[in-house]
């Protein structure tokens, strides 16, 4: 069957009321930093994702005709909500769709956001949610960070930032002993809803929603991945930092700005077909490579990266003109997990004027989906 017959398929049962595996299963937000998608050719100080040799994965999935488009569509006018810098407001953004702290400082003392967030949402609705951060959860010996994941008795609400190196670490996907966990890049620990408060021992009642990344592979295999999951990389794997000494990909050895997006490309080009592989991914699971803020400018002229993956998506590389914002894809999550208006759920801040993400999706294919997903 092709990809479009599929899709249509799908959008057939979910209006006819037929199968509950055809509606939109868990959704997978992975969160890049500091690259625009596109940008003008002046523009010099960060290079641009789209037609990078150093992104060769991403740029995989935006060619039509080829299996890796299969089950693309993407934004070619995903810009800035105008004014919102640095990253931190706009994680905070993506959650409530409103201005939070205008910095990129931990949670606590100061900046947590006392308005409503998707995350409480879900949470209050008896939907699932998690947040998964790379080098969080990891145990340390004489004060030097190990690969050894903690049991999950001992995780915690990461609501402080580290970075450093480890002779005693070796990072799984590009293979250096350097670490960097940013709570700036990890949404939900602005919100006291869904940090627990200023506690980071095991004992926060929150603690339950957050692993290391090295749980998604364990969710995935088990099926047991929440409704909503953000992935955050660690900073040297979210094209944020660049390595010391650059970062060799495909035989190709990068320096600089080109070694960050490499890195980030690399992450995706382990964990997106990991996900893809997965059960909740064939039912309905939709991916989306997010990034968080535009370089250079807010105007059109320097827009976001925006890919969904999905088998309820257009695919074969469709993409869409539309001006979306991250408000849009707030719309969009409030839409599919029943949290709307339709629903007696106000749109959170900027989703209430926003424009959904439904024109990458086979018509259709995206209605609320009510309650937690089947087997929860």
């Amino acid at each position: 069957m092709s990809k479009m017959s599929a899709a249509a398929t799908a959008a057939a049962l979910i209006m006819a009321g037929g199968s509950h595996a055809a509606a939109p299963g868990p959704v997978f937000v992975i969160a890049l930093e500091n690259h625009d998608f596109t940008q003008p050719s002046t523009y010099k100080a960060t290079e641009q994702i789209f037609g990078n040799p150093a992104a060769p994965f991403i740029n995989s999935l935006l060619k039509a005709g080829t299996s890796a488009a299969q089950d693309v569509s993407y934004a070619t006018n995903y810009t800035n909500v105008p004014g919102v810098h640095p990253s931190e407001p706009n994680y905070v953004w993506s959650q409530a769709g409103l201005h939070g702290p205008l910095n990129d400082n931990d949670p606590y003392p100061n900046n947590i956001v006392h308005k409503p967030s998707l995350n409480a949402l879900l949470q209050a609705a008896g939907m699932t949610w998690k947040s998964y951060q790379e080098d969080t959860d990891l145990v340390t010996v004489d004060g030097k960070l190990t690969n050894t994941v903690a049991p999950s008795s001992k995780w915690t609400v990461p609501l402080v930032s580290f970075s450093g190196s480890s002779p005693t670490y070796t990072n799984p996907y590009n293979g250096s002993n350097v670490y960097g966990y940013a709570a700036k890049h990890n949404p939900p620990v602005f919100f006291k809803a869904t940090n627990g408060g200023d506690n980071i021992k095991p004992s926060n009642p929150e603690a339950k929603y957050y692993a290391p990344l090295q749980q998604l592979a364990v969710d995935l295999t088990n099926n047991t991945v929440a409704d909503y999951n953000w992935i955050t990389p660690d900073l040297d794997n979210d094209m944020h930092d660049t390595l010391p000494g650059g970062f060799t990909y495909n035989g190709i050895h990068y320096t600089g700005d080109a070694a960050s997006i490499a890195q980030g490309d690399n992450f995706l080009s382990k964990v997106v077909p990991m996900i893809e592989a997965s059960q909740a991914f064939q039912n309905g699971g939709i991916i989306v490579i997010w990034n968080d803020e535009s370089e250079g400018g807010d105007s059109g002229k320097y827009t976001l990266t925006e890919i969904v993956i999905s088998k309820l998506t257009k695919g074969n590389a469709y993409h869409s003109a539309i001006n979306y914002t991250h408000s849009s894809d707030l719309r969009t999550w409030q839409e599919i997990f029943g949290l709307s208006p339709t629903q007696g759920q106000a749109w959170l801040g900027g989703a209430a004027s926003a424009t959904s993400l439904s024109a990458l999706f086979v018509a259709g294919s995206i209605p609320p989906l009510r309650g937690p997903r089947p087997g929860q």
